[in-house]
């Protein structure tokens, strides 16, 4: 199959229209359905369990991908996902699932109660926040089956929130066995990283803006009409997905459509940032993977600027669909605005949209590294002399104080004193902002190659685990292989070794099983000790 760039379905059309080179969602979709229907055993779909399509994805060849989401019982599913493939005339061709073993219950009525389970969640944000006075907590429990964690069982999946003691927000899911009221898994819930306008990071950058009477207002409608809004350092009244009262953050105006000044001072040199790394990464996804928006729809997010005091984080949030960002503290980060943070949160929205790898374990750390790489391939397509690409993360924004001079390093993920190099059975026990060190490493050499070079100025160095020396296929050819994976094989569950067999999956789909592409990837992953 070509490499050329698939077109995305989902939600860009409307019910019945049809694709100038291909079929209409509704022919997918019923495609899809009548193939669901026919291969129910092959899915392990009974009369107890319901689906619904998250994710359309047709080929150039006319090869139609169709992911879904499963209930049981009118329940969600956690693992329930599936794809799956269909021949351009819409015949069955494979499937992926998260989970292949049964789905079935005795019952779905829980022993523990929802309040219960809301105390636990809230404890266990406490517990995971030793040492920070937390307020107004919330937790808001939702019944659901959990498949991602060996048998299916009954489980609470339970959000607890609260503010930290400046008001910046703190959250947890917390999933509970409903029957026994252990403690399944856990894992935070905020996805972080940590005209023209005068930026902070990347000199003066061309805007689209949208004229309001005499002024002019930062909202970009060659991209989906997102915008920018200063929230005046204010925090969320209440918090992420338990309600909608996020604090206001009006779209910024500007007299003659020259923003900022590239100084800290003028509060608009940081939403040129902002704005300057939605537009890049709205492009990127577009004119590289042919997906229009985060979601694939043509809509565009919004960002927040100035959110909080002194916060030291930046986050994209699915409730709001929008990017937060704070100011920093000034003396560990300043604000957390640079390209390459902007395309690692956004690329969150991205994933949830598409294989919704959970944020806990080895699929949390394969989350982070998505992030991580479209974020650093964001900031190589931007070509912006003032940043130039690297394969650092957010060399930007951190500070003296932070330590040393990026977040995280892909080249040797180990340089930032906690992440993983290599792939071991206890990788998936770490922190999900480590155990993406793995696959930043793949990344690295897969697009690089292994030993030193001096990339974007910068001295890097790729090893590998077991001693081999890889040969690199470009930024390109990675950037369209984990693209690839993650829209059309990857499910919620893939762990290390699923992402092996997805990438492999996406490289013979793009350039064949005999390609020196499809041999890359197999001897990246050996050379990380995936494999």
């Amino acid at each position: 199959m070509s490499a050329a760039a698939t077109t995305l379905l989902a939600g860009a059309l409307s019910p019945g229209a049809a694709a100038a080179d291909g079929p209409s969602r509704d022919t997918v979709l019923g495609n899809a359905a009548a193939v669901v229907a026919d291969q129910a055993a092959r899915l392990g779909l009974t009369s107890d369990q319901g689906t619904k399509a998250r994710d359309v994805i047709v080929d150039a060849d006319g090869t139609q991908h169709v992911r879904y989401d499963r209930t049981y019982r009118q329940l969600p599913v956690l693992g329930g996902d599936f794809m799956v493939h269909l021949t351009a005339a819409g015949d069955y061709r494979g499937s992926e699932r998260a989970t292949t073993r049964p789905l079935s219950l005795t019952s779905v009525e829980p022993s523990v109660p929802a309040p219960k389970a809301a105390g636990l969640a809230t404890a266990a944000l406490r517990l995971a926040n030793v040492g920070e006075t937390l307020r107004g907590l919330v937790a808001k429990p939702q019944l659901v089956v959990d498949a991602l964690h060996g048998k299916p069982r009954l489980a609470w999946r339970t959000e607890a929130t609260g503010k930290d003691s400046l008001g910046n927000p703190m959250a947890r899911v917390v999933l509970t066995d409903a029957v026994t009221g252990r403690e399944i898994d856990a894992w935070d819930s905020i996805e972080t990283a940590a005209g023209d306008g005068r930026s902070l990071y990347a000199g003066t950058v061309p805007l689209q803006t949208t004229k309001s009477g005499s002024a002019y207002q930062l909202t970009d409608p060659t991209r989906g009409n997102t915008y920018t809004g200063d929230t005046q350092n204010k925090t969320d009244s209440c918090i992420l997905i338990l309600c909608y009262q996020r604090a206001a953050a009006p779209v910024l105006t500007d007299a003659d459509n020259h923003w900022g000044t590239g100084a800290d001072s003028n509060r608009a040199s940081a939403a040129v940032d902002a704005q300057y790394g939605t537009d890049t990464t709205w492009d990127y996804y577009k004119k590289v993977h042919g997906r229009s928006g985060i979601a694939g729809d043509g809509k565009g997010s919004y960002n927040r600027v100035h959110y909080g005091s002194a916060y030291n984080n930046a986050f994209w949030d699915d409730g709001c669909f929008c990017m937060t960002y704070g100011d920093g503290d000034g003396t560990t980060f300043g604000p957390l605005v640079s390209l390459d943070v902007s395309g690692h949160e956004m690329s969150h929205g991205v994933t949830s949209k598409t294989a919704a790898l959970t944020y806990s374990g080895e699929p949390g750390g394969l989350n982070e590294a998505t992030s991580d790489i479209f974020g650093t391939l964001v900031e190589f397509y931007a070509a912006n002399p003032s940043d130039p690409g690297d394969w650092r993360i957010g060399e930007k924004v951190v500070k003296s104080g932070f330590g040393r001079s990026a977040l995280r390093y892909m080249d040797q993920p180990s340089k930032d004193g906690n992440s993983a190099d290599c792939w071991t059975s206890s990788v998936g026990k770490l922190d999900v902002h480590y155990s993406s060190g793995v696959a930043n490493h793949f990344a690295y050499l897969l697009a690089e190659g292994s030993g030193p070079k001096t990339v974007g100025g910068v001295a890097h160095n790729g090893t590998t685990c077991d001693g081999t020396k890889v040969t690199g296929i470009g930024k390109a050819k990675l950037g369209a292989i984990w693209y690839r994976a993650l829209t059309v094989h990857m499910t919620s569950s893939t762990k290390y070794a699923g992402a092996r067999t997805a990438t492999l999956s996406a490289a013979k789909d793009l350039y064949g099983a005999g390609s020196a592409e499809y041999a890359a990837v197999g001897a990246a992953w050996s050379a990380v000790s995936v494999g």
